[in-house]
């Protein structure tokens, strides 16, 4: 299993561009570049840039993975690029991007269905929209996917649909089943069901027979008031078991790419998510998911209380860890300068993790 780097949190990404990026990850001792959206690499999905990408990727040895972007129709006006690639006709925005990457072979195509943005508490999450109910976007959502079935099917690709922060992966799973396999499969983010208290093995068992992509990372989870504070750190610092969670996706899928999702240095994270100030870009000081609050519990039918118990205990864990100092606190990492070399020096760290977990697997 190869393990490369999330192409928009690597660091110095926009100024090096996409043919850097890859000079960068491969100087880095990295594997492969996953690319969040195609239009990263072109906005106009220029055949001549993307002929250059595939090559240098080539030269290099990299595996080269890309996506397209949000699927839930509610969360489209918020990234307008997907219109505008198709000229103000989104869905044929989507069959271009599709087709571009197919072209290139490029045939594993991340996507996500909703967004967050800075408000207090769990109404950040798209899943809390009160004008337009979980269930219904779920629906559209559904909807969208399969009038993408034909353009997949006759391009060759998967639209992979990641366990984002928003959605559980039971929904993630439901979303896959019913429109399709064949079309559909799963960016699994490891740390990303801990927004909605999932316990990270039991995750991992649930979406291993459609994981065809995935993003790896790592957090804390602190006992708080009010809840459980997560906050991101390296893989292997925080309370996500690679050594157990690897080898149930290997199992399932052994050609799977193993892809790096970091913290960004804190200059350029905060260029990727302009509305975000420092103090609430949660992978610095941290979520605080509110997991007694009764309208959250409501929010999450599928949560059982034995999965309910397996996060809390976690949480009970890690915070007995930082209690007895052998964790940085949330505040610690917090105020802690996150420059280039930090961001470096991280990505490391988890490789060399992901790597180890690998060997001792074999």
């Amino acid at each position: 299993m190869k393990v490369g780097i999330d192409g928009r949190k690597i660091p110095e990404a926009a100024t090096r561009g996409p043919v850097g990026t890859l000079d960068h990850a491969h100087e880095l001792g990295l594997d492969g570049v996953f690319f969040r959206s195609v239009l990263d690499i072109t906005p106009t999905l220029d055949s001549g840039v993307l002929r250059d990408v595939r090559t240098r990727a080539d030269e290099l040895g990299l595996y080269l993975e890309a996506g397209l972007g949000k699927v839930n129709p509610y969360a489209m006006p918020e990234a307008p690029e997907l219109r505008r690639v198709g000229d103000g006709d989104t869905l044929l925005g989507f069959e271009r991007m599709i087709a571009a990457c197919a072209r290139i072979g490029v045939r594993e195509l991340w996507a996500a269905t909703a967004n967050r943005q800075p408000y207090p508490g769990f109404r950040s999450y798209d899943r809390f929209r009160t004008d337009a109910p979980w269930r219904r976007q779920l629906e559209a959502t559904a909807a969208f996917l399969r009038k993408l079935r034909p353009v997949a099917l006759d391009n060759d690709v998967h639209v992979n649909l990641e366990t984002h922060e928003e959605i559980t992966s039971h929904e993630v799973v439901r979303l896959v089943e019913a429109v399709g396999p064949d079309v559909l499969g799963i960016v699994y983010d490891t740390s990303n069901g801990l927004h909605r208290a999932e316990d990270p093995v039991a995750v991992a068992r649930r979406v291993a027979p459609y994981v065809r992509q995935t993003h790896l990372k790592d957090a804390a989870l602190v006992l708080a008031e009010g809840g459980v504070i997560m906050q991101s750190r390296p893989v292997g610092d925080g309370v996500v078991d690679f050594g157990a969670i690897l080898p149930i996706v290997a199992a399932a899928n052994p050609k799977v790419h193993l892809t790096i999702e970091c913290r960004q240095p804190d200059v350029e994270g905060q260029k990727t998510y302009p509305t975000f100030t420092t103090e609430k870009r949660p992978n610095v000081y941290g979520t605080l998911v509110e997991v007694y609050d009764p309208e959250w519990q409501a929010g999450h039918p599928d949560l059982t209380v034995g999965e309910f118990s397996s996060y809390l205990a976690l949480a009970q864990d890690f915070t007995d860890r930082i209690d007895s100092g052998q964790e940085p606190t949330v505040r610690e990492i917090a105020e802690a300068k996150f420059g280039y070399d930090e961001a470096v020096e991280a990505i490391q760290v988890s490789a060399r993790h992901i790597r180890q977990v690998l060997a001792d697997a074999a």
